[in-house]
């Protein structure tokens, strides 16, 4: 079935743009695509392919190297013949779920049995090289595969040392990934690598809507004469993208404009050098685009409009923006462009297409000069004061017997929390929290069940085990029977369900601060290890799902600001949710273990026999199988460690409040340690 064609797809000028700069230049370093599911992302990434230009290969190279610049060390060197052979572009997708020797390459397992020759099989980065990697949901990608693809993006090399054998090969990919915000956001490691970033949303016009289900209707109804009817706007955006490409090495980027980028990428205080030196490259790329021979503002700009919004985040949690009125002042005022100032031709739209003849994006409406408006939120007003419950024995007081004032408390900046871990050995998806079974890791033996990973060493030792049985006296030679796996401990990811107690009892003594500035921190570790999150607050009378497990830390980030507190403590009720969340998440991933995370000051006041019914649940959590841990928000002189009383009947881990940074641990770790040397003089 034919591809939807590039130039058909309305409503993402910015993301057109963005992959046709980074097609022209490669070197600017790939496109990183966010947006909302159904806005074509994957489509036109797919597309693209089909516009793109031919490439020249060396004949008899599984690796695609460039007949002018053949790879010295490439492992097909001695099979490289003189003839040339010309190749549609390529463009590979990486599976959320392929495994590192589909990604790198590895041992020929038929040569080694059969001929019993160790010979290497190329991966997913030898069949991108000079091409495009493209990864959908990249921002689902196990941190293996991540750690991979962030050597490849770095040297330009693929190098292979496992299993016997040494390889290296070029890698020069242009890595292009789509992903949805709302199911986890992406390492800071992999979203610097990204030369380029995109917002896509849906239109809000209907006229444009109305086109972009015409056309789609139209593709579906009659493929093969949907792309007739594109095929010359194809052909044309073609030969552009060719025309830019050849020319984009002789345009020249003054060092007034050179000036200008340092300036814009210094106002937006951006980290390292990188944003320079991919504006640069993409400011030329778009003159060239444009059929300049000179760079100009109107290029800084789209470059940095592109370039720098995910460079300039500063926590996880924020989203990447950029505020176009100041980039308008870091610009400048034009300067003044010369009269023989070539001007573009007209882009290649066919006769039916709505868009305007003047539009620098093929298929699309024309993008405003200031693009797309940043995400602004209005501040909401923090509450003033102290909240108080009357009901609540600790804050009875005279005040009349109202509904019980709620507030919502403010969350000061994250710190580094302590390393808290399911026990035991796991063997869910890969992470960063508990240990586990996992594909990627340290070798610990070898199994004969699933070979995914070969175990030489083992393999060998059953071969010559077994040979040795036989006594036939010739060569080792290997079977299937032979084989052997490597069993591999690294580190799981886990579900985190955080129960936060947001009852009056909490926020009267202005705890509630302290509790979401934890809480806040918590999220932050589990967005860099990579974990699941969930949310349940109870207050009052109830106690609420209050965010569904979610890879979305950010989502978790939201719910957690907007939470309010006052009323009651139903502490009973808020471990029943808990544990009947996690059970519901038990049946869907039965490998991915939990933990529970309990902020609570161990007070019960809703209902009756409140304390007796929180404790009954507590004495039967064990049987949950689910670890867990109860931060202790009791402050003051007088304590009634109801919290401590709790975490014992859970078995779970009993950390007070102040102890959950990193360097509360350090201290206590100091003291215990002082006071041993004491004992011991």
């Amino acid at each position: 079935m034919s591809q939807f064609p590039f130039s058909a797809i309305l409503g993402a000028d910015d993301m057109a743009l963005a992959l046709i700069l980074t097609s022209i230049s490669p070197d600017v370093g790939g496109v990183l695509v966010r947006g909302e599911k159904g806005t074509a992302k994957s489509t036109m990434v797919r597309g693209l392919a089909e516009v793109l230009p031919a490439q020249a290969v060396v004949d008899g190279c599984r690796f695609g190297c460039d007949p002018r610049r053949p790879d010295p060390t490439c492992p097909d060197r001695a099979a490289h013949r003189e003839a040339v052979l010309t190749r549609a572009a390529r463009l590979v997708e990486l599976p959320v779920g392929a495994t590192e020797d589909r990604v790198i390459g590895s041992l020929d397992l038929r040569k080694a049995l059969g001929d019993a020759r160790a010979e290497f099989e190329p991966g997913l980065l030898a069949d991108a090289n000079r091409g495009i990697l493209y990864v959908d949901e990249v921002n689902l990608l196990h941190d293996h595969l991540v750690d991979l693809l962030l050597d490849a993006a770095a040297m330009g090399r693929n190098t292979v040392e496992r299993d016997g054998i040494s390889v290296s090969h070029d890698a020069r990919v242009v890595l292009v990934g789509t992903m949805n915000p709302e199911e986890g956001e992406l390492r800071p490691q992999l979203l610097d690598r990204f030369g380029l970033t995109v917002e896509v949303a849906a239109s809000r016009e209907p006229a444009t809507r109305v086109e972009v289900v015409r056309r789609r209707l139209a593709y579906d109804a009659d493929p093969d004469a949907f792309v007739a009817g594109y095929a010359a706007a194809q052909e044309s955006l073609r030969e552009r993208i060719a025309s830019a490409r050849s020319s984009v090495g002789d345009v020249r980027l003054p060092d007034r404009e050179l000036e200008r980028i340092a300036r814009v990428c210094a106002g937006f205080d951006v980290d390292g050098m990188r944003a320079d030196l991919v504006t640069a490259r993409a400011a030329k790329a778009h003159a060239a685009w444009h059929g300049r021979t000179e760079v100009t503002r109107d290029d800084v700009r789209a470059a940095a409009r592109l370039a720098l919004p995910h460079r300039r985040r500063r926590n996880p949690f924020d989203a990447p923006d950029l505020d176009e009125d100041l980039l308008d002042q870091l610009l400048g005022d034009d300067d003044p462009t010369p009269d023989d100032d070539p001007t573009p031709d007209d882009d290649p739209t066919p006769d039916d297409d709505p868009t305007p003849d003047d539009d620098p994006t093929p298929g699309g409406n024309p993008p405003p000069d200031g693009g797309e408006p940043a995400d602004v939120r209005p501040e909401r007003a923090e509450p003033q004061g102290e909240t108080t419950t009357p009901g609540d024995p600790a804050d009875r007081g005279d005040q009349p017997a109202a509904a019980a004032p709620q507030g919502v408390a403010s969350a000061a900046a994250p710190f580094v929390t302590r390393s808290f871990t399911v026990r035991g050995l796991g063997a869910g998806q890969a992470g960063r929290r508990s240990r586990a079974i996992t594909d990627h890791g340290r070798t610990i033996g070898s199994t004969r069940d699933q070979v995914r990973r070969l175990h030489l060493p083992a393999t060998i030792t059953a071969a010559a085990h077994a040979r040795s049985r036989a006594a036939d006296g010739g060569p080792l030679r290997l079977h299937a029977a032979d084989l052997r796996g490597a069993v591999t401990q690294g580190r799981e990811a886990n579900l985190i369900l955080l129960a936060v107690d947001a009852s009056g009892s909490m926020g009267a003594r202005r705890r509630m601060d302290e509790v979401k500035t934890a809480v806040l921190s918590l999220l932050t570790d589990a967005y860099r290890k990579r974990d699941r999150v969930g949310l349940v607050s109870f207050r009052g009378s109830e106690a609420v799902l209050s965010l569904p497990p979610t890879s979305s830390v950010e989502a978790a980030e939201r719910c957690l600001r907007d939470l309010p507190h006052g009323g009651r403590t139903p502490l009973a009720e808020g471990l029943t949710v808990a544990a009947r969340t996690l059970q519901v998440e038990r049946i869907r991933d039965p490998r991915r273990r939990a933990l529970l995370v309990l902020l609570t000051d161990g007070r019960a006041t809703s209902g009756a026999d409140a304390l007796a019914r929180a404790r009954h649940i507590a004495d039967a959590w064990p049987s949950t199988g689910v670890d867990a841990v109860v931060i202790d928000c009791e402050t003051g002189r007088f304590r009634m460690g109801l919290a401590a009383d709790l975490a014992r009947r859970m078995r779970a881990t009993h950390v007070p409040l102040p102890d959950v940074a990193a360097d509360a641990l350090t201290e206590i770790v100091g003291r215990s340690t002082a006071q041993r040397d004491g004992w011991a003089a």
